[in-house]
């Protein structure tokens, strides 16, 4: 399904209705950093708290027919700097990157295309992978100066990362007229360098983590030890991650500060393929059913020259890929799901010379197990559920945000129609009640109109109406948001008929 809208209309709404705001704002603020509003931090915990309790308070069935064992933890987002070692980022956790020394902006090498005469003559115009403004530009570059139709055969296309150094002079960047302004591509840190304690120095370096995963695998033998758990099983986390990505894009989706949720699932290595199988299926309908519909969803397997350094030989990584405005017609990572085999116990094993491993009492087998990682991006997540919602409209608002119930930022608004005749008191009363049990807004401003707008575009549910009737009868109206549809209830049943409408 094509989107018919840009990230421009959506960036616009979140700020003005206060999901999400630039990082710093004030100051001109900061790439890579965002702010989440009063409505954006609920929705992020929305999601965030539905996630916990289908996986961790409520988990699924298992192939067995039994429900899963899954625990969580929170651990320390600075860890001792060894664990990177182990880990094996702080010696591959690089990005290829490449240099403009005339605009001195930073690019991704591998984010950038270079499109060219195809006789190979001439000069090369790069722009960056993704970016339909960039390539236009281009295009249009080259058909000027090399007097080639961009919209012909007479072009090739190729990775930055592919072109041989000694034609770096011929390429014009996505931001220059000027060629070889770009440098060769080099190695890039993504990690977060910080420093422990008041001296500072190489000594006391440590690193903001770059993901939550390490520290499950650190408490794995506590687990273990304190909650009398049995292999198979699952330990989940949600937490901030940091990475120095080169090039922040796409609003939310690649920032520098995110979060995670993630579950390590450790089994016998002999099971691991089928749980494997298990959580890409399983982890694909559950964002469905969260309201991600099936066009926009996707799994992908990752090629071989994809994969990380922990994947399991053989099985390596699905991801799970949502069509983003930016993407459409492609796909965006949303969630992956990783055999990571026992790479990394191995490792914490190695590096830290204590035994982590299982002793299976009733086999009487001592092992290591294999990990099976459903990783998602909450962040992302967030940024999915905006785009899914995002629902243009002929109504006043042009616009509402059609999210699924369970993670709508408000429940539902009451209002009195008139701020007058006894009206608002029986809103009030009605207000007080619900919002024991939902976040629910009352309202009382402006028109009528004006108000179903403001909770369309926050994306409330449904919205309850006091009006000179309720005086009479005891009734009030029910506004849907997605049809604009309206029904009459008895005011004693407002409270049950929200709850019912939460839960299907």
């Amino acid at each position: 399904m094509t989107t018919n809208y840009s990230m421009e209309d959506l960036v616009s709404l979140c700020k003005r209705r206060g999901f999400i705001f630039p990082a710093s704002e004030i100051y001109g603020g900061i790439n890579g950093f965002w702010d989440y509003g009063p409505l954006g931090t609920e929705l992020k915990n929305n999601l965030r708290d539905a996630w916990w309790h289908d996986m961790v308070h409520c988990p699924p069935m298992g192939p067995d027919g039994e429900p899963l064992s899954i625990v969580g933890i929170d651990s320390s987002i600075i860890q001792n700097p060894k664990v990177w070692e182990a880990s094996g980022h702080v010696g591959g956790f690089n990005d290829p990157m490449v240099d403009c020394r005339e605009t001195k902006s930073r690019y991704r090498a591998d984010h950038l295309e270079v499109i060219a005469n195809a006789n190979g003559e001439g000069r090369m115009y790069a722009f960056i992978e993704g970016n339909e403004e960039s390539e236009e530009r281009a295009r249009k570059l080259l058909a000027k100066y090399e007097k080639v139709d961009a919209l012909g055969d007479e072009y090739t296309t190729s990775l930055l990362t592919d072109i041989p150094t000694d034609a770096f002079e011929r390429i014009v960047g996505p931001d220059t007229k000027e060629a070889g302004t770009l440098t060769e591509p080099r190695q890039f840190s993504l990690m977060f360098d910080t420093t422990v304690g008041a001296t500072g120095g190489e000594d006391n370096k440590a690193y903001l983590r770059p993901e939550t995963a390490q520290g499950i695998f650190l408490n794995f033998m506590n687990v273990v030890d304190t909650m009398r758990v049995k292999v198979p099983f699952g330990i989940a986390q949600i937490g901030k991650a940091f990475r120095n990505e080169v090039t922040p894009r796409n609003f939310i989706f690649r920032s520098r500060e995110f979060e995670q949720m993630e579950i390590e699932w450790f089994c016998h290595e002999d099971e691991a393929q089928q749980w494997y199988e298990f959580w890409c299926d399983y982890r694909k309908d559950w964002w469905q059913k969260i309201g991600l519909t099936t066009e926009n969803l996707q799994m992908r397997q990752h090629d071989s020259d994809e994969l990380a350094h922990y994947a399991k030989e053989g099985c390596g990584t699905f991801d799970i890929e949502y069509k983003f405005p930016f993407t459409d017609p492609g796909y965006g990572e949303l969630e992956g799901v990783a055999h990571r085999g026992n790479y990394d116990l191995s490792r914490h094993t190695e590096f830290s010379g204590k035994k982590i491993n299982y002793f299976d009492q009733q086999k009487n087998e001592r092992y290591t197990p294999h990990v099976i990682e459903p990783s998602a991006g909450l962040s992302r997540g967030t940024l999915a559920l905006l785009c899914e919602a995002y629902t243009p409209d002929d109504r006043p608002s042009k616009v509402f945000m059609k999210f699924n119930p369970r993670i709508a930022p408000i429940k539902a608004a009451i209002f009195p129609l008139v701020n007058k005749n006894g009206m608002p008191e029986i809103a009030t009363k009605l207000h007080e009640e619900m919002r024991k049990k939902h976040v629910v807004q009352y309202d009382a401003k402006q028109s009528i109109g004006k108000r179903y707008a403001r909770m369309d575009e926050a994306g409330t549910p449904y919205c309850f109406v006091i009006d000179g009737d309720t005086l009479e009868d005891n009734t009030i109206t029910v506004r849907d948001r997605d049809t604009a549809s309206q029904e009459r209830i008895n005011i004693d049943q407002a409270v049950a008929y929200l709850d019912d409408k939460l839960i299907q």
